[in-house]
């Protein structure tokens, strides 16, 4: 027998403000479930003090919130709730922002701004002698590449101390696209000291990484130096382009695939001072 407090779900409906195939959705995802569903008919019944969940998931649903976050913030405590949802829409604003950027980039190069883009690079050259690296290679989508070499470099710049210490900048190296469609690999370098040490490293705990040992030939890299700021996506593809846009000027051709070197604190520098050099080996 049915509650005779409980609401048909055409009645629960009218009372939040959705349809009936909307609730059926809700249950169907675990976000709402009725709180009697009849045996023999199937008919679903709700309680009156579940109109305002019902009307939460709705408008979080409009902010394209992921089911799985929906539920982390209707089930959390009123504050933990509303600090879930502030950090989900930070998340939002962040992404938003760097679309704004790569649409303005993308209307540069669709309405032939390509060349006033890569004017704004100065390209040079420079000899680089061989050196002994480690690294630590691994295959990554765009969105988690900031993280994953932040927290590479700073594992092998600790390792390095065992390899002698680091002797020249360190750098990370595309041996493929790395994009939100294609994963690379990249691969990490510190440069060191000690290759007997670095390979006796990396034989003894360099796997827990996926990490290594080798020597980075000689090599002339072309190269624009870019700010903090221009390190963010799309910026960075305009200095690569640009640097490729110079080889092909200059009749240069590839030696190697293209590498970030990064020259300075990141923590302490600030949005517009030089970090990183944006190279191709050349020859």
């Amino acid at each position: 027998m049915v509650d005779e407090g409980l609401l048909t779900i055409g009645a629960f409906a009218a009372r939040a403000r959705l349809s009936a195939k909307a609730l059926r959705l809700y249950d169907r995802l675990g976000l709402l479930a009725p709180a009697h569903v009849d045996e023999v008919s199937g008919y679903r019944y709700y309680r009156a003090d579940q109109v305002e969940r019902a009307r939460l998931v709705a408008m979080l649903r409009r902010l394209d919130m992921p089911l799985a976050r929906i539920a982390e913030v209707v089930e959390a405590a009123e504050t933990e709730g509303a600090d879930r949802l502030a950090a989900y829409w930070a998340d939002v604003e962040a992404r938003v922002a760097g679309q704004r950027t790569l649409v303005e980039y993308l209307r540069g190069r669709l309405s032939g701004r390509s060349s006033e883009l890569y004017g704004k690079f100065e390209i040079e050259t420079v000899d680089v002698p061989a050196q002994v690296v480690i690294t630590e290679t691994r295959h990554t989508l765009a969105d988690e590449l900031p993280a994953w070499i932040g927290a590479s470099l700073g594992r092998l710049e600790v390792a390095a101390r065992e390899c002698g210490g680091v002797t020249a900048a360190p750098f990370v190296v595309y041996h493929s696209e790395v994009s939100m469609e294609s994963d690379g690999p990249a691969e990490s370098c510190v440069p060191v000291a000690d290759e007997a040490a670095a390979r006796a490293w990396a034989a003894g705990r360099g796997r827990r990484w996926e990490a290594g040992v080798r020597v980075e030939p000689a090599r002339r890299l072309a190269y624009t130096r870019i700010s903090k700021a221009q390190v963010a996506h799309p910026q960075i593809l305009a200095a690569f382009e640009a640097v490729e846009a110079w080889m092909e000027r200059e009749g240069l051709e590839y030696d190697g695939p293209c590498r970030e070197i990064y020259f300075a604190d990141w923590d302490a520098a600030g949005a517009e001072d030089p970090v990183c050099d944006v190279a191709f080996p050349v020859r």
